[in-house]
């Protein structure tokens, strides 16, 4: 067993650098889904990929998405990033 013994300013350190990680995880973004998929359907992608696996199952996602999407004009609207790189490029 390895004992390990502190000096009051390694605690004190310590201490705060564990009040900061703390401050960081509370002040962290909520990360939204891209898809608000239903209960039932989130449930069949988890029933698929473990019959077909992760891989196909995402790549099959993918697939129709990306169908679906090709359906609607959309060339003309700019991401945040996109926008950012063409900011960025001008300078």
């Amino acid at each position: 067993m390895i004992k390990m013994k502190a000096t009051e300013l390694e605690s004190k350190r310590f201490d705060k650098a564990l009040d900061e990680i703390l401050d960081l995880f509370n002040n962290l973004e909520n990360d939204a889904p891209i898809i608000d998929f239903g209960q039932d359907v989130l449930d069949n992608i988890a029933r698929a990929k473990k019959k077909y696996g992760d891989k196909m199952v995402d790549e099959k996602i993918n697939t129709v998405v990306r169908e679906m999407l090709s359906w609607l004009e959309l060339d003309d609207v700019k991401l945040e990033e996109e926008e950012n790189e063409q900011d960025d490029g001008e300078s």
